[in-house]
């Protein structure tokens, strides 16, 4: 049998993580990998010797029964681990707790339990979607924004977001050249065309534009004193320190 590189991680109370109606037996009945551990366990243990720098975690699965505030301790301990970042986290929870789940735990979604089975492995497909990245010569899929070069519309959580014709072409260049830093002439040139006579803040007001209509999910990176660059899906988000490094120095 073909060694999967990828997995998805349920976390929960040990004795219970093997009940036949569970989300580990569930999703291994589907044809899934699964690894599980005790809620106190170390997130590492999930990671295998033989694993290769390939494999990846699909999804976490935390099963919080009647103890959503164990699930929240165990995704903030997960997320911390190298591997998980990034990682979609689904909780499964007692209809009964499902008015404490507050929107800020930090879960992307939740299941009842017990579970569904088509409902369970649908709603993990579905954020497996929603953070899935790809570029076609015609469509591209930056996390929930999905760009259709060929119908020029644009989508966002699966809404239709109006853009002007600037806006699109803009926001269709930065896909195009994803991942490298972009001046403000550069862009003006491409964008606008040789002939235009506007300046740089062309550019920055669109940008503004863009970004409030697309909002955070549109990973667009101010450099300041440069340009903009859309971030690869490799790249993580800038933490201040990495901002106070791009900002020009003043000269003594």
């Amino acid at each position: 049998m073909a060694y999967n590189p990828s997995f998805i991680a349920v976390i929960g109370h040990g004795p219970d993580l093997e009940r036949p109606d569970g989300a580990v037996a569930i999703l291994r009945t589907l044809g899934a990998e699964v690894r599980s551990i005790d809620l106190w366990d170390d997130p590492a243990d999930l990671f295998h010797d033989r694993d290769s720098e390939d494999v990846r975690v699909r999804v976490i699965v935390i099963e919080a029964l009647d103890r959503p505030d164990l699930a929240r301790a165990a995704l903030r301990s997960v997320r911390r681990q190298a591997g998980f970042e990034g990682v979609s986290a689904i909780v499964g929870l007692t209809v009964g707790q499902v008015a404490r789940m507050e929107p800020s735990s930090g879960f992307d979604d939740f299941t009842l339990m017990p579970y569904v089975p088509a409902e369970l492995y649908a709603r993990i497909r579905a954020l497996e979607w929603r953070a899935s990245e790809f570029s076609t010569e015609e469509r591209v899929k930056i996390g929930e924004i999905v760009v259709d070069r060929s119908a020029r519309e644009v989508v966002s959580r699966g809404r239709p977001v109006q853009l002007t014709a600037k806006e699109f072409a803009l926001l269709a260049y930065l896909c195009e050249r994803r991942g490298k830093a972009l001046t403000r002439d550069q862009l003006l040139a491409k964008v606008w065309g040789a002939r235009y006579e506007g300046g740089p803040r062309t550019v920055d007001i669109h940008v503004r534009r863009l970004r409030a209509k697309l909002g955070d999910e549109l990973p667009l990176e101010t450099l300041r004193g440069a340009g903009y660059k859309l971030r690869a899906p490799s790249e993580s988000e800038p933490t201040e320190a990495d901002l106070e490094e791009k900002r020009p120095r003043r000269r003594s």
